[in-house]
């Protein structure tokens, strides 16, 4: 069920308004992610331009809305209409979230955490060996980003993340942004996490920007915005954990007020000098497809 993996660089977002320049100007992008639920329809010029930037470039196709870690069973008609699109571009890499995003008929427009319980492990496992049986491919799950824990959790989020790549054989998406983002919110040391997360199963990192609030008690409280440039602390976290997983393919995320493209390109051309660092040290690492 392996798939081909994507290149040790730093990839983009793709977002419609670049469509044009990137294929006049052809830029040295590592790779192009794109949200699946946005080229789940037939046709149009969506998928004309898709077609010819796959062309040009490696793929990787991120999911938002399967719910993953919902109650309910997995949408079989959004699988189908996922296993038609990755059979249409073969992306490099598929990736989801280790999240719920909808109830009964109803899709909410978030990703929401999880109680990290044994019969909660029991369902994403089973939801993710089902989503990889339907595509034919093994998947990367993405840790998450949270501003609440639950009490009811007996288990620790890497551990869940650990177990869940393990009796599934997934791979995982490790968001350093989210990292932070959870690790001030919960008052923990997101170097600590960095250092327990199970490198070897790594097969993707994403960055992005946060915003920044405070809390009702005054603490510091970070939200996922992906509106600005890499953070400071998450790009000097991003080194340390390559400085654990070598040389990985790394998404820049910039979803909202989204810039022009020049400013992107800024962004991967630093993220790639980073991985480039690593990759003249010799670092290394064991990764799964």
């Amino acid at each position: 069920m392996d798939a081909p993996h994507l290149p040790p660089r730093a990839g983009l977002g793709l977002k419609p308004q670049h469509y044009a320049e990137i294929l006049e100007s052809r830029p040295d992008i590592g790779f192009f992610e794109v949200h699946a639920e946005n080229y789940m329809g037939d046709g149009g010029p969506p998928h004309r331009y898709l077609a010819a930037i796959v062309d040009r470039y490696p793929l990787s196709l991120h999911g938002v809305g399967l719910s993953i870690g919902g109650e309910a069973p997995l949408n079989r008609d959004h699988l189908r209409r996922l296993r038609s699109l990755v059979d249409r571009y073969k992306p490099q890499s598929f990736s989801e979230h280790l999240a719920w995003s909808s109830h009964e008929e109803t899709s909410l427009n978030d990703l929401l955490p999880l109680p990290y319980t044994n019969a909660t492990l029991d369902r994403v496992v089973a939801h993710v060996e089902e989503v990889q049986q339907a595509l034919g491919r093994t998947m990367l799950l993405e840790n998450p980003s949270t501003y609440v824990l639950f009490a009811e959790s007996t288990i620790d989020e890497i551990d869940f993340l650990a177990a869940i790549a393990e009796r599934t054989g997934c791979g995982l998406l490790l968001d350093v942004n989210n990292v932070m983002v959870s690790s001030v919110n919960h008052r923990l040391d997101p170097f600590t996490y960095v250092e327990r997360f199970p490198v070897h199963a790594v097969g993707e990192i994403h960055l992005a920007g946060y915003d920044e609030t405070t809390d009702a008690a005054g603490e510091r409280l970070l939200i996922d915005a992906h509106a600005s440039r890499v953070s400071q602390d998450v790009f000097a976290l991003f080194r340390h954990t390559l400085g654990r997983t070598g040389p990985v393919p790394t998404l820049v995320e910039w979803d909202n007020n989204v810039p022009a493209f020049s400013v992107l390109a800024d962004e991967a051309r630093i993220v790639d000098l980073a991985i480039t660092e690593v990759s003249a040290r010799g670092d290394r690492q064991e990764r799964v497809a």
